[in-house]
């Protein structure tokens, strides 16, 4: 039996990794290339390499870092990582670069198949679905889990530190390390949920503070979401209320000139609980409280939000220069708070219980106490059947004795003294606190040699789709098929996936993958100078965000085509997304589904995120909307730019000290020709959506100057405008297909897509172009591949290598 041994700190719990006899038989497999050229040999394709390639990449120039000297398609599938490399750029129309002898005809078509068939053909006699090390529960992932099995909602970043990105994604195994300090926090963050899943029903009064962000918008016309109707800014949070009784909730405030009695709005649960009027105080800080309020244990959301006053058209902004008036030395903290003279909450903070009155039942302590004893006799085969239910659901398997020995000793040595509630407390923590639930560890067959195949057993099986469609745990249907030994089966496998994708939990494929996929992250770092941007503000940024997850989704659950994401006449916006991009007759916050007045802002390149996040604070940035279509979308990045090149920054203005347009900037920098042969791919591409903003607002002028946005894409097209640069990518869609199924691929089996995954990446694209491309045919697609089923057998000294032992 293979073991991997885990100091889990005070828990001190040893993993085992368990046998189980599975079949070595393959997933369905071949070689795709199935396609009709103008036949040349190989010798004559190693020959057009030979004469218009090796040119550059030789041992001389290495131009790339690549040496093609020795190069032969024949024997492609022995020089596969080189092959693949060239596969990505012939297919996306890079080389030979611009300016560079090319073949004639289709001889580039037919070199780049060939390579294809090739290396496929090798694939499907000597598959490789690759290996990984186990993976662990990453903060969303945590969440998630943590919500389903005790039906409470957490901030995993209260306990655990920040997930360490790796090719674009959170969970990817190679970047998940274990640490002494790790595994505290993961038994801190036990403790804790344990404690707040059950209730505290002698809990002291405590205060806790939540302070607003900076960027949360205070305008007469801006209402945070979860805020009841009618109202604008405040606060809103989720807060765990350890015992029924009764708590006091006190704010902070801010600014306020000139607007009378503001009214504060108290809810919980979207119910009032109080009205509180607060007078104008000339500008300076002021608290205020509630009296003492009734609230049962469990989670609550609270609300805090201001009566709105007013209605239509507003003025009320301070001009960003004159933050002395609403501050003093230390006003620009507050220059995000939304540039208004109206009064700004920044402050909750709730006090209690002030006389605990036991525990109320929670949907926590429903999930938890599926039964309880009346009697002392009835106490321990309770406990025992609700320690096997959550050991089970967490350890996302039918426990075993073995497995319930720990949690059923913490029980029975803290039931003798502190009673029944605390006894299961403790069997929780230890559940929480087990590598069984930490970790995601699959199980290799005791007989599998060293770089043998292997095909998944069931219950790994059941995690790998669980956590690739839902990110979480698998529900109680999958782990029925995988005790019977079904799930595996093709037919029940499809079905399952149906059933899956028509479940709302497959919303993480939005809010988890393809907000990562297409660095959505990144919006969050960019912040507008309010100087050049003053409408902009933290909810505006998440309304941004969010239309492009919801427009996502609806590719998925409508079972659209994926080349809709550059297509598509329609979006999702709320009142606030469609005032900022012009859009009239929207009104309320809730997000709909909106035809496009017209083709400027159609799919993905009309986002107001990707916008965002492609741009610097104060000026947009066509070299990172350039780079952004090529790297993310495409699945080609540019090479990184040469050591001791000046910054793009660098040239702000002209010598008549004219204040240069960013295209004037551009071509200044991309003089140097060694700057020019990566700039030549990216700036046209940037520059034909440099009509968007920073925040993704359409304008003609830049500094006073009408905009030059003209462009030829290195195939030659003019790119002039966002359709324009939509219809060149739309003529190409394989570079598209397969970047998004790499990807895919690469967040559903948690590793970087290898060299040699590629065969299975173009049988997913291939089978998906016979169906148009829909979504639910890639995603099938990567469930039926050969990496995503199957494992390679490592050996003892790799595996412990892989685990950094």
């Amino acid at each position: 039996m293979k073991t991997l041994a885990l100091g889990a700190a005070a828990l001190g719990i040893w993993l085992t990794v368990g046998i189980q006899p599975n079949a070595t038989s393959l997933p369905s497999y071949k070689a795709t290339a199935e396609y009709s050229f103008d036949h040349l040999s190989n010798p004559e394709l190693t020959d057009v390499v030979q004469q218009y390639c090796v040119r550059c990449h030789n041992e001389e120039r290495l131009t790339g870092n690549l040496s093609l000297e020795t190069f032969a398609v024949e024997v492609a599938d022995q020089q596969a990582e080189t092959a693949e490399k060239m596969i990505v750029k012939l297919r996306a129309g890079l080389m030979p670069p611009p300016g560079a002898r090319r073949p004639q005809g289709d001889t580039l078509l037919s070199l780049v198949q060939t390579l294809e068939t090739v290396i496929d053909e090798a694939a499907a006699g000597d598959p490789d679905p690759g290996a990984r090390r186990f993976q662990r529960l990453n903060r969303p992932e945590y969440e998630r889990v943590i919500r389903d099995l005790l039906a409470l909602n957490i901030d995993a970043g209260r306990w655990l530190p920040a997930d360490t990105y790796l090719g674009s994604f959170d969970n990817m195994s190679a970047a998940q390390g274990l640490s002494t300090t790790l595994l505290e926090a993961y038994l801190r963050a036990a403790t804790e949920i344990s404690r707040l899943a059950i209730g505290t029903p002698d809990a002291v009064s405590s205060s806790m503070k939540y302070t607003n962000p900076i960027e949360v918008s205070q305008h007469a016309w801006d209402q945070l979401e979860g805020a009841p109707f009618g109202t604008r800014g405040g606060i809103v949070v989720t807060h765990d209320f350890p015992a029924d009784g009764e708590y006091v909730f006190s704010v902070q405030t801010l600014f306020g000139r000139g607007t009378g009695i503001e009214d504060l709005d108290f809810s919980i649960n979207g119910e009032g609980v109080a009205l509180l009027g607060l007078e104008n105080n000339g500008g300076s800080s002021a608290p205020i409280e509630t009296e003492p309020i009734f609230v049962p244990a469990g989670q609550h959301r609270v609300a805090v939000a201001f009566v709105r006053r007013i209605e239509g058209p507003y003025e009320d902004r301070l001009s960003p220069h004159a933050w002395s008036f609403v501050g003093g030395e230390d006003a620009q903290q507050w220059a995000n708070y939304g540039i208004t003279a109206l009064v700004h909450l920044t402050d909750l903070m709730i006090t209690g219980p002030n006389d605990s009155r036991g525990i109320s039942e929670t949907p926590s302590r429903e999930k938890i106490f599926i039964c309880y004893p009346t009697s002392p006799a009835e106490e321990r085969p309770c406990a025992e059947s609700i320690i096997s239910k959550l050991a089970s659901e967490a350890y996302r398997r039918p426990a075993t004795a073995a497995d319930l020995e720990g949690p059923m000793s913490f029980y029975t040595s803290t039931a003798s003294e502190g009673g029944f509630e605390l006894g299961i407390r403790t069997a929780l923590q230890a559940i929480l606190a087990s590598p069984a639930f930490l970790l995601r560890l699959e199980r290799e067959p005791d007989q599998a040699a060293s770089g043998e195949n292997y095909r998944l057993g069931d219950f790994d099986l059941a995690s790998r789709l669980s956590f690739f469609l839902w990110g979480t745990s698998p529900d109680q249907e999958l782990l029925e098929l995988a005790t019977q030994g079904q799930l595996a089966e093709p037919p029940v496998l499809a079905r399952q996936v149906e059933r899956m994708l028509a479940d709302p939990r497959s919303e993480a494929l939005a809010t988890r993958f393809a907000h990562q996929w297409l660095r959505l992250q990144d919006a969050a770092k960019n912040q507008p100078e309010p100087y050049f941007y003053p409408d902009f503000n933290g909810q505006l940024r998440q309304a941004m965000v969010r239309e492009t997850e919801l427009f996502f989704y609806d590719l998925v659950r409508e079972d659209r085509s994926l080349l809709e994401l550059l297509s598509a006449d329609y979006t999702f916006i709320n009142e606030s997304l469609a005032r900022h991009y012009g859009i009239p007759g929207i009104s309320g916050s809730e997000f709909r589904r909106i035809r496009y007045p017209d083709e400027t802002r159609q799919g993905l390149l009309g986002h107001g995120s990707v916008l965002l996040l492609t741009s610097m604070s104060d000026r947009t940035s066509p070299v990172l909307r350039g780079k952004w279509v090529m790297e993310v979308l495409m699945g080609a990045p540019p090479p990184p730019p040469p050591p001791d090149i000046p910054a793009f920054d660098q040239t702000e203005s002209s010598s008549d000290g004219r204040q240069l347009t960013t295209r004037e900037r551009m071509e200044l920098h991309s003089a140097n020709p060694t700057c020019n042969s990566c700039h030549r791919f990216m700036d046209p591409i940037g520059l034909a959506l440099d009509n968007f903003d920073v925040t993704g607002k359409w304008r003609i002028r830049e500094n006073g100057m009408p905009l030059d946005t003209r462009g030829t894409f290195y195939d030659g097209s003019s790119v002039n405008t966002p359709s324009e640069l939509r219809n060149v990518l739309l003529k190409r869609p394989i570079p598209l297909a397969r970047n998004f199924a790499s990807n895919l691929l690469a967040y559903a089996i948690g590793r970087r897509v290898e060299y040699y995954d590629q065969p299975s990446v173009r049988l997913i694209v291939q089978e998906a172009e016979a169906s148009e491309y829909r979504m639910s045919s890639f995603i099938r697609g990567v469930v039926e591949s050969l990496p995503f089923q199957m494992m390679r057998s490592q050996s003892t000294d790799e595996a412990q290598h892989d685990s950094g032992m």
